[in-house]
């Protein structure tokens, strides 16, 4: 029994020195790991969209009418109501046009509340690769957190008016420039930076896909309400890709997000009082 005691005590030695070996690798893969999946730097990669469609009703926004259009220099995306009037709609579901990365999650009060920007990548009729922004405000809730990956008809967020701040609506955008975020004041207020999401869908239902992953840009935007962080370099390209670049500040030169309060106030009145405008074209 003596002499088999150091032996025992070794090999029990032994298991417990590979035992807490593997310990120790399992927390250092964690600790590599998991930030670099949430924390993804300046670029995730994404695969290419197969094609949009409108953020309610899913297919083909089925229930849901457009009650405010697109025009430049005015409102800048499309407003959506569900059918049943009133805000029967409080809480429907909004789901993603297609394919891509969460680039923005946060209520930031004001006008907005709770909004979504989703980044998009796919690839035209000409086989040029581009990307785009969606935007979905005013939510009452949000369903997906910074840096998701979402499919097209995926839930992300339900229909809400702000708190109570509007009737109860969607307010969706499709922007063109990538470092909009959500300091739309700071940039022109015309097709330059924005297209008509109800033309833009259209003219995109089926797109070419594949498995092939590109790295996109999620962080070439400032903050809401600070300035404009320097977007010169490579935040608004990826892996070589013809994607447009905009430099910061081009059009109104005004980074005043109080311009953007006032709008939100005249809204809310004309809304109100029923005197939103038509849409510019319908959805089909």
């Amino acid at each position: 029994m003596p002499a088999s005691a150091p032996h025992s005590f070794t090999t029990l030695f032994n298991h417990l020195f590979s035992w807490w070996q593997g310990v120790v690798c399992a927390c250092a893969a964690l600790v590599l790991t998991v930030p670099a999946a949430a924390q993804s730097g300046t670029t995730i990669r994404v695969r290419l969209a197969d094609g949009f469609d409108f953020p309610v009703g899913k297919p083909d926004a089925d229930g849901f009418y457009k009650a405010r259009g697109y025009w430049p220099n005015g409102h800048l995306g499309e407003d959506w109501n569900g059918s049943g009037g009133g805000d029967t709609d409080l809480r429907a579901p909004i789901y993603a046009m297609g394919r891509g990365v969460v680039i923005f999650s946060q209520n930031i009060g004001v006008g907005w509340g709770n909004c979504i920007l989703v980044r998009h990548i796919f690839r035209e009729a000409d086989g040029k690769v581009a990307m785009v922004d969606s935007l979905y405000a005013h939510l009452h809730e949000r369903k997906a957190n910074l840096h998701d990956l979402v499919e097209k008809g995926q839930l992300v967020g339900t229909m809400g008016g702000n708190n109570g701040m509007y009737p109860v609506h969607l307010h969706f955008e499709v922007r063109k420039n990538l470092h909009i975020g959500m300091n739309r004041s700071s940039f022109a207020r015309d097709s330059s930076n924005y297209y008509s999401p109800t033309a833009f869908i259209n003219a995109r239902r089926v797109l070419p896909s594949s498995m092939q992953k590109y790295a996109v840009p999620v962080n070439n935007f400032a903050p809401y309400g600070r300035a404009l962080a320097d977007t010169s370099s490579d935040g608004a390209r990826a892996s070589s890709l013809d994607v447009p670049s905009f430099k910061g500040g081009s059009g109104t030169g005004n980074d005043d997000p109080k311009q953007d309060d006032d709008f939100w106030s005249r809204l809310k009145a004309k809304m109100r009082a029923g005197q939103t405008t038509d849409a510019t074209e319908d959805k089909r």
